[in-house]
């Protein structure tokens, strides 16, 4: 993992099994399946749910700094501890729950390289045991939406002045074949396509079968082959943000790309926006 601009973004199974007593970490799974961690997790690992935990109940935004604050406080979660995130479909949503740390400038977080799925493979230890941390007094700034989020009316005024865009999603999403990813419901937006512009770089070609991510070189050839290159600025983007979060996460960790924005609101958003432009 040394090939990488930041090698200590990831932590391998080997280092986590010899560091899960380690009072300076959290570990932390979130997935898809908000029911998966019931079933069986990593010793220590709390859960963060993506939708009860992350998001607002009633408007699309995340949380605020104050609930955000007593989140991590009730999860025994300091500023001073690095997390650990870990979770299903090769990490999506470990990296989703990696960037929104980041909105609120928890920077100290690292993905497990392989997520659960390589974890359970390699025959390591799961428990049903729910762990629960003393409390801490976690004060986070606000929610900073300007450096790595990006909204509309960003994603507008980027296209309008040429900026590379990636469209992570299936190519049948991008052609407008499929409004979802396939083997789901064909739903969530009334119109199919892509942003104009944006090259198709689907997620899972930056990881390997195991769930493991590619080499940096082998990752500097796939987004260079579309353009994708550190000297420009990049709004990544999928269905609701998570596989772009994924997208994110390699952009920004393991090449050290510095000008890279998560577009969260994403096909949903634009696939059901009036008069926003469409490409097939």
């Amino acid at each position: 993992m040394t090939n990488y601009a930041n090698p200590n973004a990831l932590v391998s199974t080997d280092w986590l099994a010899a560091n899960l007593s380690d009072p300076s970490i959290r570990i932390v799974e979130s997935n898809e399946d908000q029911l998966l961690y019931g079933t069986g997790h990593i010793p220590g690992a709390i859960h963060i749910d993506w939708v009860a935990d992350l998001n607002d109940s009633l408007t699309r935004d995340y949380l605020d700094a104050k609930r955000f604050s007593a989140l991590l406080s009730a999860r025994g979660i300091g500023p001073e501890h690095t997390v650990i995130f870990y979770g299903d479909k090769s990490n999506w949503w470990a990296c989703y729950a990696l960037w929104v740390f980041a909105l609120f400038g928890h920077t100290n977080a690292k993905i497990l390289n392989g997520g659960r799925r390589k974890w359970a493979e390699e025959g390591r230890p799961m428990t049903r045991e729910v762990v629960a941390y003393p409390a801490t007094r976690y004060v986070a700034p606000e929610r900073d939406d300007k450096t790595i989020r990006a909204f509309r009316d960003d994603v507008l005024k980027h296209i309008r002045a040429g900026g590379a865009l990636v469209d992570v999603r299936s190519p049948q999403e991008y052609t407008g074949e499929r409004m979802h990813m396939p083997d789901y419901p064909n739903e969530g937006a009334l119109r199919g396509g892509h942003i104009p512009g944006a090259k198709s770089i689907p997620w899972a070609q930056a990881v390997r079968e195991d769930g493991t991510f590619k080499s940096a070189d082998d990752l500097t050839a796939l987004y260079g082959a579309k353009a994708i290159t550190p000297d420009k600025e990049i709004v990544a983007y999928c269905r609701i943000g998570e596989r772009s979060s994924h997208t994110w996460f390699v952009l920004t960790h393991l090449l050290g790309f510095k000008h890279v924005r998560n577009y969260d609101g994403s096909w949903t958003e634009w696939g059901n926006g009036v008069g926003l432009p469409v490409e097939k």
